[in-house]
């Protein structure tokens, strides 16, 4: 071993969906989109010689259009390169102290990479047999709380009670809500922040604004926390948000009606596709997300997943405890999901 290989910090890093680079696989692995982003986004002309210049370090145009958008203040939200960016931010900004944090023991596996990259100490809370999250699981004394809400991978979304259960019995250090797939699901945790000066809740562009190539992420709260994360921001890097991602961002902003017009197509198309599921023989929780989170009743997940890749249909699988029978399905087109059920009904007749 050379010697300054010692001092290299060591972590088991997140994997990410595969991105296949052959343009025929029906790609149903890291719940992107099945459709484009808004005309407006697309057609937007760039001032590219801008590129020239460094672009705003406040990106004040994107928080304006969000404040806007989500009646706030611009004081109240902060932007960063996807809701990745603006996580491992607030990991670093908020989650400081002996006490351990604390997570779902199934959910979003950059949690516990970024704890173990930032010395971050913590404990996971096991779901429930229905995959979903206790609350009162955390009640006890901890240094924060994050969880996704709806939950990945199981797509659970809980009611907004739950979500006020765990902050009224943390009202001492900041719990975060990522709401990636919120937009699929209920209410937001967003009405609940003038409440609770201790919630940020994290939203992203990759899933229902149909802009994941761009890395767009956003947190809302009190003042003082967006305070403290531009703070650790501006102390290292100022010029995270380009000036694509601005300009592009605010256009998919103010295009609500083609936003939810998507919704309701990814919505229609999952109802669709989990009523073929249950005909098929699986079984899975009620999905509040762009994707479905399913087993079946006789063919193990990890030979669906294999026989659907070799078909270039690729699915999500987990090989870890308690969901290793467990797919991860995205909700593509109507056409790319019946072709799925297709491959299905013939590989699970002749299993």
């Amino acid at each position: 071993m050379y010697e300054w290989m010692k001092n290299v910090r060591q972590v088991e890093p997140y994997v990410p969906g595969e991105q296949p680079k052959d343009s025929s696989v029906i790609k149903l692995n890291t719940n992107e989109n099945p459709y484009p982003p808004s005309p407006k986004v697309i057609n937007r002309k760039l001032e590219l010689e801008k590129l020239r210049v460094y672009s705003d370090p406040e990106a004040s145009k994107l928080v304006s259009a969000l404040a806007d958008y989500h009646g706030l203040d611009k004081s109240q939200v902060f932007v960063g390169v996807g809701s990745d960016d603006v996580l491992a931010m607030s990991f670093m900004t908020f989650f400081n102290s002996d006490r351990p944090i604390l997570f779902p023991d199934i959910t979003y596996s950059f949690y516990d990479v970024w704890a173990e990259l930032l010395r971050i100490p913590y404990e996971k809370k096991a779901l429930d047999e229905s995959f979903s999250i206790v609350p009162e699981d955390y009640f006890g004394e901890n240094g924060g709380i994050v969880f996704p809400n709806p939950n990945a991978p199981t797509c659970i979304y809980m009611p907004l009670d739950g979500v006020r259960k765990i902050l009224d019995n943390n009202r001492d250090v900041v719990v975060i809500v990522d709401e990636a797939y919120i937009d699929y699901a209920g209410e937001s945790a967003l009405s609940l922040i003038d409440e609770y000066d201790n919630l940020l809740v994290v939203r992203t562009f990759s899933k229902s604004r149909s802009m994941a190539g761009l890395r767009i992420g956003y947190a809302m709260g009190d003042s003082e926390l967006i305070s403290a994360l531009n703070n650790v921001k501006f102390s290292f890097n100022s010029y995270t948000m380009n000036y694509l991602q601005i300009e592009l961002g605010v256009c998919s902003v103010e295009d609500d009606g083609y936003f939810r017009e998507m919704i309701d197509k990814v919505k229609n198309t999952r109802e669709w596709f989990c009523k073929e599921l249950v005909r098929l023989g699986f079984s899975f929780p009620e999905s509040a997300t762009n994707f479905v989170f399913a087993a079946h009743d006789r063919v193990p997940a990890k030979d669906l997943f294999e026989a659907a890749k070799n078909e270039k249909i690729y699915l999500r699988y987990f090989n870890k405890p308690r969901i290793d029978n467990y797919l991860r399905i995205t909700i593509g087109t109507d056409e790319e999901m019946k072709k799925l059920v297709e491959f299905f009904e013939k590989y699970i007749l002749t299993y």
